[in-house]
């Protein structure tokens, strides 16, 4: 059974965001799941990817970013990205804190997530989580991006298609190998940076969701055993 849980965040300085808890029976861990910058947690990526996760005993808090909240194009500025980060955590712990917690998200809402953490821990979170980091703009390769990772102090688990142009895999294969052993790279074969395979590999995106929630969930459950 999967509950479904409406939430409202506060964000400093600008009122409230909308989030969904959806929780299995089963739930072991709890991921904090924000959206990128073209879409809000309603997206058929972000649905499905919490769906398949629930199947697995990971339960997500989706939330919205306040540009997508107020239908704006335009991304907030960084420090009311990190903010909003943060007060999701907060509001995370609150609505199930017997459950361990991970946070991330697609492309910008995990690079805002590793951010908050790198300013400082996120409180109880355990583990950050990359789908598509984008370590730069499309095609524009660069690391400028990355260098706040470094101060991140919890594992990260970067899941990166070998075809996202916002990854140059030769940039971030070493900073992966620099960032050890708190970092670890999944790849997945002709990916982009939104999950998707061209037919002619002969995989489907559904096949592609499932490796990615797959290594997710026994990624964290390595991560809960240390």
């Amino acid at each position: 059974m999967l509950t479904h849980h409406a939430i409202r965040i506060e964000v400093e300085n600008r009122g409230e965001v909308s989030a969904l808890l959806e929780r299995p029976a089963n739930a072991r861990q709890l991921l904090v799941l924000a959206h990128g910058a073209g879409a809000g947690m309603t997206h058929p990526f972000m649905e499905s990817l919490s769906t398949e996760l629930a199947s697995l005993g990971v339960a997500t808090l989706r939330y919205q970013f306040p540009f997508i909240e107020q239908r704006r194009r335009i991304p907030d500025a960084p420090g009311v990205l990190l903010s909003t980060v943060r007060a999701a955590v907060r509001a995370a712990s609150q609505a199930a804190p017997d459950l361990p917690l991970f946070a991330g998200g697609k492309s910008m809402g995990g690079r805002m997530t590793s951010q908050a953490a790198a300013e400082g821990p996120l409180n109880g979170v355990r583990g950050l989580l990359f789908f598509g980091f984008p370590l730069h703009p499309p095609n524009r390769p660069g690391t400028t991006r990355a260098e706040h990772l470094a101060k991140v102090t919890v594992p990260m688990l970067f899941l990166q298609g070998t075809r996202d142009t916002f990854a140059d895999l030769k940039l971030l294969r070493p900073i992966c190998t620099e960032l050890s052993p708190k970092a670890t790279r999944h790849t997945i074969n002709d990916a982009d940076h939104s999950f998707h395979v061209p037919k002619s590999t002969g995989k489907t995106d559904l096949e592609v969701l499932h490796e990615l929630v797959e290594t997710v969930s026994s990624w964290a459950e390595e991560i809960q055993k240390k």
